[in-house]
């Protein structure tokens, strides 16, 4: 699954630059996580950083977008792919 980030959200900062995948932006209100660059650390690290960080704990599993672990890990492939081609 992709995260999410919910309304509780105080727009603190520390979530975006923890992503590894740069799939966290500000949003209009609130931080928000592109699902479809958002691989849950998935090949990076063992657990979700934007979660650990996060002082509210405003950052869920979004329930609309469903993935398993080799999904999550196709995906970071793909990404860490197009980074390499870019520099």
């Amino acid at each position: 699954m992709a995260l999410r980030i919910t309304l509780e959200c105080i727009n603190c900062d520390v979530c975006e630059p923890q992503c590894p995948n740069d799939a966290i932006k500000m949003g209009e209100e609130i931080y928000e996580i592109n699902p479809n660059a958002c691989t849950e650390c998935v090949g990076h690290h063992d657990e979700p950083q934007c979660k650990v960080i996060c002082p509210v704990d405003c950052i869920e599993l979004n329930p609309d977008w469903i993935e398993g672990q080799d999904v999550l890990m196709a995906k970071y492939r793909t990404l860490t792919a197009k980074k390499t081609e870019k520099v």
